[in-house]
Order: C-alpha cells, then sequence, then structure tokens
C-alpha cells in the first residue's frame, strides 16, 4: 500500500495554516514554507511523517503531519492531522514579541484618536 499524499498548498490550507488555498501557495512562492533545507513549491506532494517549517519572523513554527487530509475540517479535528513540535524558546520569543509591542492596545478602547496616534508618532522619532 502505498502511502497518501497532497498537495502543499492544499493540505496548509485543510489544516487552517493559512486562510486560502491562493494564501498557502503564495507563502511557498514566496519560500515561507521548508522541509529541512528544502524550500517547497505549492505542488509537491507531503506525506505522513514529513516536518515542515513555517516562517513566522523571526522565528520558524514547526509542525509534524500525523495523517493526510484532502478536505478543510473544522478547527477542534485539525490536531488530529498535524503536530506543532515548535521549541519552547522559539515559542517564548514570539511571545514577548507579542506582548512588548508598543502598538498593541487593550481590547474594547476602539480606534486610537488623533492625539493618540500623534503621540505615538512623537514616541517612534
Amino acid at each position: 500500500m502505498t502511502n497518501p499524499t497532497e498537495r502543499t498548498d492544499k493540505f496548509l490550507w485543510a489544516v487552517r495554516l493559512y486562510k486560502t488555498r491562493n494564501k498557502a501557495a503564495e507563502a511557498c512562492k514566496k519560500k515561507l514554507v521548508s522541509i529541512g533545507d528544502t524550500f517547497l513549491k505549492p505542488s509537491r506532494l507531503v506525506q505522513i511523517g514529513d516536518e515542515f517549517k513555517i516562517k513566522h519572523p523571526p522565528v520558524f513554527r514547526i509542525y509534524r503531519i500525523k495523517q493526510i487530509l484532502h478536505n478543510r475540517v473544522e478547527a477542534k479535528l485539525v490536531q488530529d492531522y498535524i503536530e506543532e513540535i515548535t521549541p519552547k524558546e522559539y515559542l517564548d520569543t514570539l511571545d514577548i514579541i507579542n506582548k512588548n509591542t508598543a502598538l498593541n492596545r487593550e481590547r474594547g478602547t476602539g480606534r486610537p484618536t488623533k492625539k493618540d496616534r500623534r503621540d505615538l508618532q512623537n514616541f517612534f522619532e
């Protein structure tokens, strides 16, 4: 019996790593998706056991394929098909960057006013 395979762009879309299949294909073309040191084309076939990296600056998020998926599934079922194996240090780096960004605003505060925008502009200059 042969290993089931699927196109990279279709698989990335099916497991909800990208919102559309077109965005998944663009990420492949921009060399944001790789297996080892090889950047993937959208048409390359992936199979069970492949470990691929997706660049989320400044780090790579690493996933392992547990099962091949041909159609998009709901978010609750994604964990049955891929497993995130990104080292904790990388995830901590992303958390620090997200928390320390001066542009993050509290939820529910609405859009920045002109004064807020000017204050931010002055702060960064």
